[in-house]
């Protein structure tokens, strides 16, 4: 028997999840199939159990550092089969949570692979979905009017890398490992690396960090990666840039080594582990794309601005589409398709308004354009930089490295992006999101009272800095 939806979501995690309960709240009977867990990536291999780590990691830190504080500990250890049931527990309940939101928007879920079919007797569309069911039973046959590609991303690899979850590892495997390691190769010094790096040299481990480009954090503005690399070598973290690493030289022998071009001179390292993180890849596989129109390129779905595909009627998106590839992206964008599906007129995303976040330590958070794009783009800037170590809270946080950077154009006064690396920033960088929404103007930052002693006086701070006023540094 096939059942009628007015939307079937292939894929529970982050971005399917929330579309769901948004189609729900707009009335709208809606499927949901997922092949694992609902939650996906971010709850059960990503965004929740890394910083669960994270968090473990930061206070065995401050443990260890207690006497700074004046607080005597002196037998501080760690137990890392206690760290990885604590990031089990927190992932279980945000899990249980899910499943009671499907259970509140009378949302159904499927366990199992949805593949998109062809027209058929049902439909003269594609659109007809087939789901292989988990436990084994015949496959269910839904027919909705529309369809939602939410399937996410998996970690990338090298050609000729093979993961083989003991010696060679993703993120995936890195989460699950049972003891750590006394050393660590990282491939990749992006966002994902940067924040194992940071967790796992808190934790003891020896650890080196082997990037491509002439920088860790690429892609964040340059005066943030020279800093975070600084504060990285000197927690003893070791990185090179500018490095190829070499598939073919890989050896496994009750370790790992491997080479690395580097200037055009080759150089090994050896290690217990080596983890490889290298971006990630949509997950298009298997979904019955080749009976659509759907246009796929580079290897990831094509869509307009509202998340439709060539199919009016299949839209996508998150990781699947590529861009930034960010949970809270993929949220909504969910609700921007929803809404667009039930015939709401939704806003387009403007994605220079969303944040980015590294979790590491120190952490980092930006928004908008960095000097170099800005820059490339023809702008007349002022910028305004303040560092955490003029800032009372974080002299007593016990945390000062780092600085809030403001990027402004000089002819209009307009904020073209914020750059943070410090103490707490990923939980400051909303204010920043405001500013963007509101299109700000530096002067509107600055006059915005920020309480005294706290982390957020650093923005008010940058933001008279861009005109050569600030008070305290």
């Amino acid at each position: 028997m096939t059942i009628e939806y007015d939307l079937a979501i292939l894929g529970g995690g982050t971005g399917g999840y929330v579309a769901a309960i948004r189609a729900a709240q707009l009335g709208l009977k809606v499927a949901v199939i997922e092949k694992n867990k609902l939650g996906g990536t971010c709850l059960h291999a990503g965004c929740i159990p890394s910083k669960a780590l994270l968090r473990s990691a930061e206070v065995y830190v401050t443990a260890k550092k207690a006497e700074e504080f004046g607080v005597t500990a002196p037998s501080v250890g760690l137990n890392f089969s206690k760290v990885q049931e604590r990031k089990q527990a927190i992932v279980n309940q945000l899990y249980k949570g899910v499943q009671h939101l499907m259970k509140k928007g009378k949302i159904d879920v499927y366990e199992g692979i949805g593949r998109i079919l062809g027209p058929s007797i049902f439909s003269p569309m594609p659109g007809t979905i087939s789901v292989e069911m988990n436990n084994g039973e015949e496959n269910e046959m839904i027919l909705p009017k529309n369809v939602l590609i939410a399937t996410g991303s998996r970690p990338r690899t090298l050609p000729g890398l093979n993961v083989d979850g003991q010696y060679v590892m993703t993120s995936d495997e890195a989460l699950r490992m049972s003891e750590l390691p006394s050393s660590i190769v990282i491939v990749g010094g992006g966002v994902i690396g940067i924040e194992w790096a940071s967790m796992l040299r808190d934790f003891d481990v020896d650890v080196t960090v082997i990037e491509y480009s002439p920088r860790i954090l690429p892609t964040e503005d340059e005066e943030i990666s020279k800093e975070m690399e600084q504060v990285l070598k000197k927690r003893g973290i070791k990185i090179v840039t500018r490095a190829q690493v070499l598939p073919e030289t890989l050896k496994i022998e009750g370790g790992v080594s491997i080479e690395a071009e580097i200037n055009e001179d080759k150089k090994e390292f050896k290690a217990d582990k080596l983890l490889v993180s290298v971006g990630r890849q949509a997950n298009i596989e298997n979904l019955g794309i080749e009976n659509t129109d759907i246009v796929v390129e580079k290897g990831f779905v094509q869509t307009n601005a509202f998340y439709q595909t060539k199919e009016p009627h299949i839209y996508a998106i998150g990781d699947v589409i590529g861009g930034m590839q960010l949970a809270h992206v993929a949220s909504h964008e969910g609700i921007v398709a929803v809404e667009h599906i039930a015939g709401n007129n939704p806003l387009p995303l403007h994605y220079e308004t969303i944040s980015k976040c590294v979790y590491s330590s120190p952490e980092v958070a930006s928004i908008g354009l960095t000097e170099q794009e800005a820059m490339e783009k023809g702008y007349q800037l002022k910028v305004g930089k303040f560092p955490f170590k003029a800032v009372g809270k974080a002299l007593i946080y016990g945390d000062a490295a780092g600085f809030v950077k403001i990027i402004a154009n000089s002819e209009s006064d307009d904020i073209l992006g914020i750059h943070m690396i410090g103490p707490r920033v990923t939980d400051m960088i909303s204010e920043a999101g405001l500013a963007k929404v509101l299109d700000a103007t530096p002067w509107e930052v600055a006059h915005t009272i920020h309480p005294h002693p706290s982390l957020s006086e650093a923005i008010g701070e940058a933001a008279l800095a861009v005109d050569g006023k600030a008070i305290h540094f």
